[in-house]
């Protein structure tokens, strides 16, 4: 695998472009960054309509904002949407009214740790408004009248998200996610749309044994409206990953899928250890971001998640100090790399069965093995060894990997050899690979001649 060089700056360059617009759970800023990503990749745009009954949720009104302000006695905007999406609550109503400082003081929000950042707060459930500014700034706010305005829309409309199918040649899918409602948050939001963004145009360019959908949706409500409108495919996810907060310094971390022994927890865990000592693997909760909604109960679908900081675990989350700053090319380019590598594992790792299971076979009339024997086998014939005596249909290429501590792509290769060579044949799963291994068994053990089995006998 190669990654072209510059990637890590192009990726860094898209999140810019990302990084300003106004998103929100419904709207045009959704629809405006959908339409972004889909000049990198085709998408299919979806639209849910609000009041849709959605599980256990609703699709709520969409939400568009013009303007919001707050002006002081002198005409001076003290506060101002203009200057930074941080600077109102998501989902405010429409304001236009004269106040009091003391009853303008319940709507405002400040940062709890730092009076230099804007905090990011939302009221998508209930009929509210606000504005956030930096502490310093609401401590200069002198007793007097305000002029408060928020030129806001909540009118019946839809939820947007977006999707990027490429099929391959099983019906079996993988399933990437990442959440797209969070403004001008670098990390957690532009970074994890930048690289689902890149990894989707790569996937694209790649041969596939599985099919692969990339899916652009609002936190929850957005992931909920995927599982309600996909409920008789799910059956097909074979693997899947939430993408998001990849872009800072913190080591590449990997959160478990509920399940906690499904592939992609293996896989991806043998995939970051390998490509950073520092990679962490935590196990799964209930609290994050869409893996909550994929792996509920109801669904419980093999998805863990990637991020490098998690939800909550860094000073500057959801905060305007999430800002470009934050996120570098390096850690943006290391971040995809990761992603490639879980794919390339997916896409080669099989379980297969060997079909001459009593005793080693011969390699070398089969052009497999080194002509000169008494010499330790090479490494690509010991790999060899260590495929034929594992594969059972039970332990996949990435198992034998793990037990042999010898390196995946070179297992990889070694297998697709032995499959030519007329020694191998892959299977589905373990299950089935267990139960056609013993029938291979059966058939394949020798059997006494029948004047031996006579000479026994007497």
């Amino acid at each position: 695998m190669s990654i072209p060089a510059g990637t890590g700056a192009e990726l860094h360059a898209f999140a810019t472009r990302l990084y300003p617009i106004c998103r929100s759970i419904t709207g045009n800023g959704v629809r405006e960054t959908l339409r972004l990503i889909g000049e990198r990749i085709p998408l299919e745009m979806q639209e849910v309509r609000s009041g849709s009954k959605v599980f256990d949720w609703e699709v709520p009104l969409e939400w568009n904002i013009d303007e919001a302000y707050v002006r002081d006695g002198d005409g001076r905007k003290v506060v101002d949407f203009g200057a930074h999406n941080l600077h109102l609550v998501s989902y405010s109503e429409p304001v236009a009214q004269q106040m009091t400082l003391a009853d303008l003081r319940p709507n405002l929000h400040v940062h709890r740790h730092n009076p230099d950042w804007i905090p990011y707060r939302t009221s998508y459930y209930r009929r509210s408004w606000g504005f956030c500014l930096r502490g310093r700034d609401s401590d200069r706010l002198r007793e007097g009248k305000y002029d408060v305005r928020i030129a806001s829309s909540l009118q019946p409309g839809s939820l947007t998200y977006g999707e990027f199918v490429l099929p391959g040649r099983s019906r079996e899918e993988v399933l990437l996610f990442t959440h797209i409602c969070h403004p001008s948050l670098a990390n957690d939001n532009a970074s994890g749309m930048a690289i689902a963004t890149w990894l989707g145009a790569w996937l694209g360019s790649q041969p596939r044994r599985y099919s692969y959908r990339i899916v652009f949706a609002p936190g929850t409500i957005g992931s909920l409206c995927w599982l309600k409108r996909n409920e008789k495919r799910l059956s097909r996810v074979r693997h899947g990953l939430v993408l998001g907060l990849l872009g800072d310094s913190a080591p590449l971390t990997y959160k478990r899928s509920r399940r906690g022994d499904a592939e992609i927890d293996r896989i991806a865990q043998y995939a970051l250890a390998t490509l950073d000592p520092q990679a962490r693997s935590i196990p799964f909760e209930p609290y994050g971001y869409d893996e909550r909604q994929l792996c509920s109960p109801g669904f419980n679908l093999p998805v863990g998640r990637l991020t490098r900081s998690v939800n909550d675990g860094y000073a500057q989350y959801h905060s305007s100090a999430d800002d470009l700053a934050l996120i570098s090319h390096q850690q943006l380019e290391a971040s995809f790399h990761a992603c490639q590598r879980i794919c390339e594992i997916i896409e080669a790792d099989r379980r297969y069965i060997n079909l001459s299971p009593w005793g080693e076979p011969r390699l070398g009339k089969r052009g497999l093995y080194g002509a000169v024997g008494g010499n330790s086998p090479a490494m690509r014939e010991h790999a060899m060894l260590w495929l034929l005596n594992q594969s059972d249909g039970a332990s996949s290429v990435l198992d034998i990997a793990q037990r042999s501590d010898r390196p995946f792509d070179m297992l990889s290769q070694a297998a697709t050899e032995l499959e030519k060579a007329g020694l191998f044949r892959e299977v589905r799963n373990a299950a089935s690979g267990t139960t056609e291994f013993r029938k291979v068994v059966s058939r394949a053990k020798p059997r006494k001649s029948k004047a031996k089995q006579r000479r026994k006998r007497q």
